[in-house]
Parts: C-alpha cells; sequence; structure tokens
C-alpha cells in the first residue's frame, strides 16, 4: 500500500517553513504545542462570532505564532481583513486581551499584527471554508468543487486537487470523491504545495472530510 504523507511536512526544511517558531526543553514541549492550539482556537473562535460576512468563510489562511522569552508575536495572514476591523478599529486590542485572558499571560507580553494576503482563495484553508459553506446549505458537492475551481483559476494558481469523503449529498452509504484540476505533482518537492484537511457537520449527521491539494508554483 502507498505511504500517505503531510505534503507541507514533506516540504519542511526545502521550501516550506514552521508556522510555529520557539524552543524549549524537551519536558516542557507538550505544553508548548496545547499553548499553540489553545492561541489558535481561541482566535479563530473570536474571528468566527465577530465577522460580518454571509458566506461563513473566516478567511484565516494561517496563523503564525513567534515566542521569545518574554515576547509571543503572532501575525494573522487573513484574505479578508476589513470585514474584522470594519467599524472597529479597537478590535485587534480586543483580540489580543481575549487572548491573554484564556492563556492567563502575566510576564509574557502579547503582540498581534494582521498581514492582508492578495489572492485569498489561492489559500486551500480559505478555499475549504468556502466549500464547507456550500455543503451546509445543501449545494450539490460537484457544483461546489466546481465554483471552488473557478476562484482558484482566478487567483493564478497551476493546479487543484479536492477530495470529499463521507455522506455525500444524503446517502446513507459513505463513499470518497475526488477532483483534480491542472497540474498537483505532489512527489516533487520543488513544487510549491499547500494542503489543507477541513471537516464540516451536515444536517444528515456525517463528517466530511476536505483534503484540498493547490499547487501555487511549478518547478524552477
Amino acid at each position: 500500500m502507498g505511504q500517505k504523507i503531510n505534503p507541507l511536512g514533506f516540504r519542511l526544511g526545502t521550501i516550506q517553513g514552521h508556522h510555529s517558531l520557539w524552543f524549549a526543553q524537551p519536558k516542557n514541549y507538550s505544553k508548548g504545542l496545547q499553548e499553540d492550539q489553545k492561541i489558535r482556537e481561541c482566535i479563530k473562535n473570536y474571528v468566527q462570532k465577530n465577522m460580518r460576512i454571509s458566506s461563513g468563510v473566516e478567511g484565516i489562511a494561517r496563523i503564525e505564532i513567534q515566542k521569545r522569552i518574554d515576547l509571543i508575536q503572532i501575525i494573522i495572514h487573513m484574505g479578508f481583513p476589513k470585514l474584522l476591523v470594519e467599524g472597529k478599529p479597537r478590535r485587534i486590542e480586543e483580540l489580543q486581551m481575549n487572548v491573554q485572558k484564556e492563556l492567563n499571560y502575566v510576564n509574557r507580553k502579547l503582540n498581534i499584527t494582521i498581514t492582508r494576503i492578495t489572492k485569498p482563495y489561492g489559500h486551500p484553508n480559505i478555499l475549504a471554508e468556502f466549500i464547507a459553506g456550500q455543503l451546509r446549505n445543501r449545494v450539490s458537492f460537484r457544483k461546489a468543487i466546481k465554483k471552488a475551481i473557478e476562484l482558484t483559476e482566478q487567483a493564478d494558481t497551476k493546479g487543484i486537487q479536492v477530495q470529499i469523503a463521507g455522506r455525500i449529498d444524503g446517502k446513507e452509504i459513505a463513499r470518497v470523491e475526488w477532483i483534480r484540476e491542472g497540474r498537483v505533482p505532489l512527489q516533487t518537492i520543488r513544487a510549491k504545495i499547500d494542503y489543507c484537511s477541513y471537516r464540516v457537520r451536515t444536517i444528515y449527521g456525517g463528517i466530511r472530510h476536505q483534503n484540498l491539494d493547490i499547487c501555487r508554483r511549478g518547478i524552477k
């Protein structure tokens, strides 16, 4: 059987970097990982509650965390930052206070910055949220995927591969469907591949797994 590997971990150290940059002793390493997970969950929950968007797309491509002795720097890469900041310019400070309160930071300073992404639908996390919103609204999965492919073509990507598994369209027997458009060389380390796995709960009671691979840059 073929051995599956995460495309991002496969390219670490070559063209892919870590989303968390910090150092810890082996006995404290698990605490650092749990802290990163809590930070990301706290930010996503806040954005989900305060973002005004009808499609349900949060627009967070990735959250980078850089830890120092007395400072934690968080960089949020968003596709639609205006929808979060618009109307409330102090919303970033409010988010910062929420994260500090959640993690009980006393001796460490927290700094949050938001970076805008020029082509949001070229990132798999944002695209997966778009497909999930379509599936929750009971749109046919083929229509949702075709629309997602059109959005990625507008973002000047080289190719996309989408896989959906679960009770698709309310069928009682779970199955796997996948569509590929363009070129997605998963085994080529020099190719810039972005990957995302996303779950969505629908009214049918099933959980659909979405795996998205987007080739953003070909081989030079």
